[in-house]
């Protein structure tokens, strides 16, 4: 059996926000995409991930938002954000995930000015890409 490197089971590409996003963007831009996180970014460059349990929390402070003028993505999102490259071996990246009790990492490569997000491994792409390998299915 060969190594997969996380490239093999990521998920190319990013929904994502700026910091400058209200929560009600936030919200909208998750459920219209249908995912379960979005990348924020400046610059192209990821600063953070607002997951759905983030906005969750949030709902939690409702009552006391409106008296919190300007409150934005950047208020609210997780950073830093835990990163890992295309070319690092899966296992790596299961162990980070573990670690760290994430559900998923953001996939970047170097840019001018820091990481610019590529894609997003979640524990789901890694159990669906699991499921397919030809082992999985002769056990």
């Amino acid at each position: 059996m060969t190594e997969l490197c996380v490239r093999e089971c990521m998920h190319e590409g990013v929904v994502s926000c700026g910091s400058d996003a209200t929560l009600d963007e936030v919200a909208t831009r998750i459920r219209d995409a249908n995912v379960s996180a979005i990348v924020v970014v400046d610059g192209g460059v990821a600063t953070g991930v607002i997951s759905r349990m983030d906005l969750v929390n949030v709902a939690f402070v409702q009552p006391y938002v409106r008296y919190w003028r300007g409150l934005v993505a950047r208020h609210f999102m997780s950073a830093p954000v835990v990163s890992v490259r295309p070319d690092a071996p899966l296992a790596e990246a299961l162990e980070i995930l573990r670690t760290k009790r994430i559900h998923r990492l953001v996939v970047t490569e170097p840019g001018p000015g820091g990481e610019r997000p590529v894609g997003i491994l979640s524990l789901g792409d890694v159990m669906r890409v699991l499921g397919n390998r030809p082992e999985a299915k002769e056990a």
